[in-house]
């Protein structure tokens, strides 16, 4: 039992204050993401996501409630016979770690990983990540890609987790309408994806790439964008069928993962 939880233990039932060391040092980036992935469970912030999560068969594990949610959220309570912890804030706060401002948690079990050959095998509209280590950035891109009609994500092996809290919550639970999934032989993806019958489209700034909006997207497209600091590497640059920038105005030569990937997405969405 963590520190936390055996602060929390003299506050609730000790047999209850086990079941919450799941939610314990949620700030802790580095010890959540390697706790979470080995013992399949993520964690939903706030009454939306929560409900998203459930709404896509994901299956809790336990709810840590403040009183004022036990209302909004009593319909997706009754569907599970899972604990549901209802604590006021400040011991919740106590139990994380941080300010919970959403008073609202819960620990989901992870769905069964999807291989990419699954995702390629129907879909026409794909985003390919490369390296992006910010849980905000992740989180970002897939409400962008879900928003504009794309099928799936693809992610290099040393992406952030999707299913890490801070991605799921700017994502706003587009993590869980989305389909993803890793790609573990980096190098050889190009040629996986031209295979099956993408148009690789790499966001760079090199000097032959073609502005965005000269573009008109292949049937089946694949939209690659690199890490947020050295942007996409020079493999993928090199294998990639088009290479692609945004024209920005004069001194300005970038934007931020986020925002490019917004911007690519519309102009690649699905007519």
């Amino acid at each position: 039992m963590s520190a936390y939880a055996s602060e929390v233990a003299s506050v609730v039932p000790a047999s209850a204050a086990d079941d919450l060391t799941l939610y314990t040092d949620l700030r802790d980036v580095e010890l959540r993401t390697k706790t979470e992935t080995d013992l399949g469970f993520y964690i939903a912030e706030g009454e939306k996501v929560i409900r998203r999560a459930a709404d896509a068969g994901h299956r809790p594990r336990s709810f840590l409630l403040a009183p004022r949610w036990m209302e909004s959220l009593a319909d997706v309570l009754d569907r599970y016979d899972v604990p549901c912890h209802v604590l006021d804030e400040a011991t919740i706060e106590q139990v994380t770690g941080f300010h919970v401002h959403r008073g609202a948690l819960a620990a989901f079990e992870r769905p069964q990983p999807s291989t990419p050959e699954e995702l390629l095998a129907d879909a026409s509209r794909i985003l390919v990540a490369e390296d992006l280590v910010d849980h905000t950035n992740v989180g970002a891109v897939f409400r962008n890609a879900a928003a504009l009609g794309f099928d799936a994500v693809l992610l290099s092996p040393r992406c952030a987790d999707p299913y890490y809290r801070r991605s799921i919550k700017v994502a706003m639970g587009a993590v869980f309408s989305l389909p993803h999934a890793r790609l573990d032989d980096w190098y050889a993806a190009p040629a996986l994806l031209r295979e099956a019958g993408f148009t690789t489209y790499a966001m760079t700034l090199a000097a032959d790439a073609i502005d965005l909006d000269d573009v008109v997207p292949a049937e089946r497209s694949a939209l690659i964008l690199g890490s947020e600091g050295p942007g996409l590497s020079e493999h993928w640059q090199r294998a990639a069928d088009v290479r692609v920038t945004i024209p920005m105005a004069r001194g300005i030569d970038s934007l931020n993962v986020a925002a490019s990937a917004a911007i690519a997405c519309w102009h690649f969405r699905s007519p």
